[in-house]
């Protein structure tokens, strides 16, 4: 039997390994993932979708007019009045919600107001209300996945902001540029102007220009739109071109570039049907004509609803679930993990542990350099003024003994003074006694020899 191979003498097989492919492999046949978007949609569509809208703005600008134009419903009737023509207003905020349908998707719209917004004679922190909501509902959102058992909380969080400008032609009020700098990193801000058929073209384009420029010296972020797909854009085109005329072809008033060129949008509220060339539209009456809702040439607004429901609505509420909301958690986790008590800083989030932590250090030394050298300069501060009071009681006290000897020296020389008087008068008094003496001497001596005599 011969004897068994050494591992030095076995044979290894070699393999060839063929390199990766880089290119996607077609396949012959159909195996049915591509079916994967039909699955999505399917189950979409069963379970709707929530959006909600912030309308914030003066009274009396058309904010309920224009969300019944949006959505083509009577969200705000008579029986449930828009926030200005409610008789008791304050700054407390309201919300409604709807279900709305429309070819079999069903929509959850959340419409959030604020009756009182501006209308009081001192607004001062009549913003807080509105911050509060929308920080309540973003730490209910928080609450809900933070659970063990997670249930499928409808998410309120609020989506989109649409922020009504009046129509002065002179740019932001101080009330607008407060309130926007601090909605603008918790919530996607559209800025609208308001009645836009109170101004004219060029009146409306200047005023546009003023506005933009005034948010970027403020360092407003407003929403910034993000490209869509040129299939999409088309399909929507075609779809409002069918809708609204054949002169919707050649404009894409929906496209990336001419959104961004109509911020911010100037729209025309209305929910009267009038004719106008024989046909019936949604619009303004006026004796000089009709000013149409849904017409390119008269305000924006078809523009802001293509953009606000047909393309970029998923967008707003994946920028507000992505930024905004990751924004708010990572500062709550960071205000936990820094210690119950303590609030994270706005520039923390976003960061892991590990920097945050370095961040901390780096700040706690700062601190405390800070603290140690504003010890010193107290501590010196005190010991001069120690110095200086010791100075003064010295300077108090020398005084005090040149005044003390001036008067024992004058007292002195007073009682100097007052003995040599003294001595002067006690030698003259002496003086006159001895002369009494010697002369009542004198005459006892006189009497003695009168008396010898006889």
């Amino acid at each position: 039997m011969p004897p068994p191979h050494s591992t030095s003498d076995r044979k290894i097989p070699t393999y060839i390994v063929a390199p990766p492919a880089n290119r996607a492999k077609d396949m012959e046949g159909y195996v049915g993932f591509a079916n994967l978007p039909n699955q999505v949609y399917r189950r979409s569509v069963k379970k709707g979708f929530d959006f909600t809208l912030m309308v914030v703005g003066e009274s009396g600008l058309g904010k309920s007019t224009l969300i019944n134009s949006l959505f083509l419903t009577d969200i705000y009737s008579a029986a449930y009045p828009g926030p200005s023509q409610r008789i008791k207003k304050t700054s407390k905020v309201e919300t409604s919600n709807v279900h709305l349908k429309e070819n079999g998707v069903n929509l959850r719209l959340t419409i959030v107001d604020t009756p009182g917004f501006g209308d009081q004679v001192d607004n001062s922190n009549c913003w807080q209300p509105i911050l509060e909501h929308i920080d309540t509902k973003f730490e209910e959102y928080l609450n809900a996945e933070s659970r063990v058992n997670r249930c499928s909380l409808p998410d309120k969080r609020v989506h989109c902001c649409l922020y009504f400008i009046a129509p002065s032609g002179h740019g932001l009020k101080p009330l607008d540029v407060e309130l926007m700098k601090r909605l603008h990193d918790k919530v996607n801000i559209i800025p609208l102007i308001a009645k836009a058929d109170t101004l004219t073209p060029d009146e409306c384009k200047d005023f546009k220009k003023r506005i933009l420029k005034e948010i970027k010296e403020n360092e407003i972020n407003i929403y910034e739109f993000p490209d869509v797909e040129d299939e999409e854009e088309n399909n929507v085109s075609k779809k409002t071109a069918r809708k609204n005329g054949p002169k919707e072809v050649v404009v894409k008033e929906d496209s990336p570039n001419s959104l961004k060129e109509r911020v911010p949008f100037a729209v025309v509220g209305s929910n009267m049907i009038l004719e106008a060339n024989g046909k019936r539209v949604r619009g303004r009456q006026y004796p000089w004509g009709i000013a149409e809702v849904e017409n390119l040439d008269h305000c924006d607004f078809i523009p802001l609803r293509n953009m606000l429901i047909r393309t970029h609505m998923q967008d707003l509420k994946d920028v507000t679930n992505n930024s905004h909301y990751e924004n708010y958690r990572c500062k709550n986790l960071s205000a936990v993990t820094a210690g119950e008590g303590k609030k994270a800083s706005s520039k923390m989030a976003g960061k892991n542990p590990l920097a945050q932590f370095e961040e901390e250090r780096r700040e706690h030394e700062i601190r405390m350099q800070k603290m140690k050298s504003e010890m010193e300069q107290v501590f010196e501060m005190k010991v001069q003024e120690k110095k200086q009071k010791l100075k003064d009681s010295e300077m108090d006290l020398q005084k005090r003994l040149e005044t003390m000897k001036k008067s024992l020296e004058q007292q002195k020389n007073e009682l100097e003074n007052r003995k040599k008087q003294f001595q002067v008068e006690r030698a003259a008094f002496e003086h006159v006694m001895e002369e009494r003496r010697k002369n009542d001497t004198k005459s006892l001596d006189k009497r003695k020899h009168k008396k010898a005599i006889f």
